[in-house]
């Protein structure tokens, strides 16, 4: 449908003002001056105004990206394209103090390879877990293809709670696909070795050499990938690829591609073609398809042997029980996917212009009349194309990856070659529309596109290269994400978004409210482990405790301070810092630095995070919180002292600053009264309006009225040491006394400007 120029203007008024102005004329200019001076059109401002998502605005869609070589976990919403969070996953991330606390770095140990830390990964393909073939939004698992592990990410907090390391691969970048209902977790190896540590020359590399498929164990109740119940299919040395599980009509088979199924061995330096000459000279590779529930059925009746502390189905074993069969497919693809009705498998080949589409019934049949056209160098059945084959259609130059709309038998395949999506009818055998993008595109991601209901809506091409598209930033360019208007018969090009973090290879998309993380901890939290920390402190409870060789300081975070102020040990002590942070407003995040340490604490609401090290050298090493938390930041310090061995402090008074009289005294005390009744006013408002109707205003009076029992505390404090005559104290804690007012006063209009902005009622007072 065409936008006429008045239609356009009326849909776009809203949009004016959201162009920044650099001066009071420009931001009082019309639609028209401001399209014309930044030379816009309608179609560009309709595109705008389908992505731009107003202040205090929520996208409809969440999207998780690997991070690529960043080893971590992108997240930015749809259609907004903004960046919300980084993920750390296999590689340590300062600001979430993710490596730096004691709790993430016993994460990470999980993924030591030999004995050895690897702190980095190369993640590729993300999946959310499912029930009945639907997102849930519990958790989501994101592979290693440099260093084969699968990591947990609990969607409860957006945290990395496990990593495991497969016990037989040497890489996996088919990883993670998930069954249904989370029963596995599919994680196909990538480049063939042997299965052992052991030296294996490449001239053994068919007899010696293995692909694999490994379906890890999933348990929902604990949110934990179980290896000693996982299995692994022992596979060709082929380079087995990405993976899809069955779905409805195909539940309980997993679908792997593969590459490189002449299984050949370069060697530029020995005088041999390269790799990528042998790997490339049949016209077809092979689609393993493997019956998963099956091999579950023969490992819970103890038909598997174990090996490495998982189970292994080794090819004969797998071809004598019909567990594996392959099909050819086109050459060298990249990716697998599996209709939401899961009648129908789509394969895509970067060296070949068409998309295959496979018929389920026809494979079912091969299968049950045992029709094949033969068997590979290793055993496995081979079902011939024509017996699997449901059609092929014409696709582009390099198609990849295939996403599946809303709408029945409509797909979406990236064509990496001719830099484009086409857009086809898979059950008719033909081409809707095709988009240029830029450039090279590689995945493609549709909103819930990987589930048995996609939504259809919006596309998002996953680029390899941007060129011109941004900003020089240097020779390392970002990659390219563009988003696509798929609502329509045509597709339509809505925006860029610049990447600037690892390589990111494939993202999943979900709705929004499918999400519900958590916005605090209960206090105390261990948050790694999901349970109470065995070192959480209470307010009033900080203590140094020297136990089990080591000092253990047992210590508080708070609006605007660190508890203790002042940490001694000797030099050459084992100091482990366990610090509580005891907000419960939403967003009071507070840090924790030391210098000359490689620390950076991440202390959320209710979380217990702790930093273990050697004082290695007597000196001064100021602490602080490295987050900006309060108008007091700057003050929220301490000192770690570390004494000499045998240091014998000497007696004296602390060398004041500044002196306060009875005046200076009286002065705080009447500013603290007209705080005060500030605070009245606001607390008056609030309660006299349904806040506890408002979970976050809860959270907010929660934390408030603590603050005001230790302003409470201070002025007690404040008034015993004037009944003394001691004005110094007692202007100090006085301002103490405002500062606890300031918190609270702080927190109380937040809870006020909240309940005003969202519809709060007053209520009959009785």
């Amino acid at each position: 449908m065409k936008l006429n120029k008045k239609r356009a203007l009326s849909l776009m008024m809203g949009l004016a003002m959201g162009f920044g102005a650099s001066s009071s004329a420009y931001s009082q200019a019309s639609l028209e001056d401001v399209m014309k001076a930044r030379g816009l059109t309608q179609k560009d401002l309709l595109a705008a105004a389908k992505t731009y998502t107003p202040t205090g605005g929520r996208d409809e869609y969440l999207v998780f990206a690997s991070g690529g070589q960043s080893g971590q976990v992108i997240v930015y919403g749809i259609p907004s394209m903004r960046i919300l969070k980084y993920i750390g996953v296999f590689t340590p991330e300062p600001w979430q103090g993710y490596g730096f606390d004691d709790e993430s770095k016993s994460v990470l140990a999980q993924g030591r390879i030999k004995g050895k830390d690897i702190t980095w990964g190369d993640t590729h393909h993300p999946a959310f877990s499912e029930t009945e073939g639907e997102y849930n939004g519990r958790y989501l698992f994101i592979n290693d293809k440099a260093n084969p592990r699968i990591a947990v990410i609990d969607l409860h907090d957006f945290e990395t709670k496990q990593i495991v390391v497969n016990p037989f691969f040497k890489s996996a970048h088919g990883g993670a696909f998930v069954t249904p209902n989370t029963e596995y977790v599919m994680d196909a190896a990538q480049y063939a070795a042997p299965f052992s540590d052991d030296f294996v020359p490449l001239e053994e590399f068919n007899s010696q050499y293995r692909g694999g498929l490994t379906y890890w164990k999933f348990d929902d109740k604990e949110g934990k990938l179980k290896p000693d119940e996982s299995f692994t299919f022992e596979l060709p040395p082929y380079s087995q690829d990405l993976s899809d599980a069955g779905k409805n009509a195909s539940y309980g088979w997993g679908f792997t591609n593969s590459f490189c199924s002449e299984r050949y061995v370069g060697g530029i330096e020995r005088g041999r073609p390269p790799f990528e000459a042998g790997c490339s000279q049949k016209d077809t590779d092979f689609l393993h398809i493997t019956n998963w529930k099956k091999a579950a059925e023969l490992v819970a009746a103890g038909k598997v042997e174990k090996v490495n502390g998982s189970y292994m189905i080794p090819m004969t074993q797998a071809i004598k029980e019909e567990l594996v069969y392959l099909v050819p497919e086109p050459k060298s693809p990249h990716g697998v996917d599996v209709n939401p009705a899961g009648t129908h498998i789509i394969v895509s080949g970067k060296l070949d212009s068409h998309a295959w589409v496979y018929s389920w019934e026809k494979i079912q049949k091969a299968i049950a009349e045992k029709k094949f056209e033969g068997k590979d160098p290793y055993g496995i059945p081979i079902i011939a194309l024509k017996d699997a084959l449901h059609t092929q259609v014409a696709v582009g130059l390099g198609p990849l990856h295939t996403q599946y709309d809303a709408k029945e038998c409509t797909v979406f395949t990236s064509i990496y070659v001719d830099s484009m999506v086409t857009k086809w009818d898979y059950c008719e055998g033909k081409v809707l529309d095709q988009l240029h993008i830029h450039y090279n595109i590689g995945h493609l991601m549709a909103m819930e596109g990987d589930s048995v209901t996609p939504d259809g809506k919006y596309l998002v091409s996953l680029n390899k290269l941007a060129i011109d598209r941004f900003n020089p930033v240097g020779p390392l360019h970002p990659q390219n994400h563009q988003l696509i208007d798929i609502s329509g018969d045509k597709m339509q090009l809505l925006y860029d978004m610049p990447l600037p973090l690892g390589e990111p290879h494939y993202a999943v998309a979900i709705k929004a409210d499918k999400l519900k993380p958590v916005i605090r901890y209960k206090s105390g939290w261990d948050s790694r482990a999901d349970k109470r920390s065995a070192y959480r402190t209470r307010a009033g409870r900080e203590k140094v405790v020297r136990e089990d060789g080591m000092v253990h300081v047992y210590g508080t975070v708070i609006r605007s301070h660190i508890t203790p102020e002042i940490i001694e040990v000797e030099e050459g002590e084992t100091v482990s810092i366990h610090l509580t942070n005891l907000e419960r407003a939403q967003d009071e995040t507070h840090g924790f630095a030391i210098y000359g340490q490689s620390v950076n604490l991440s202390i959320e609401p209710g979380k217990t995070a702790s930093y273990t090290f050697t004082a290695e050298k007597a000196g001064v090493y100021p602490y602080y919180c490295t987050e900006f938390c309060s108008a007091l930041h700057l003050e929220m310090q301490g000192y770690l002292l570390v004494k000499p061995k045998g240091y014998q402090a000497k007696e004296g008074v602390m060398e004041e600053g500044e002196q306060y009289t009875k005046a200076d005294y009286e002065k705080q005390v009447k500013t603290n009264i007209e705080t005060q009744a500030v605070i009245d006013s606001v607390v008056a408002f609030i309660t006299s309006h349904n806040f506890k109707d408002f979970p976050p205003v809860v959270a907010l009076v929660e934390d408030a009225t603590e603050q005001l029992g230790f302003a409470d505390e201070s002025k007690k404090k404040a008034e015993a040491f004037a009944a003394k005559g001691d004005y110094q104290n007692a202007t100090l804690w006085a301002g103490q006394w405002w500062q606890y007012q300031v918190k609270t006063a702080d927190m109380g209009l937040r809870a006020k400007t909240y309940l005003e902005q969202n519809g709060a009622v007053k209520v009959e007072s009785k």
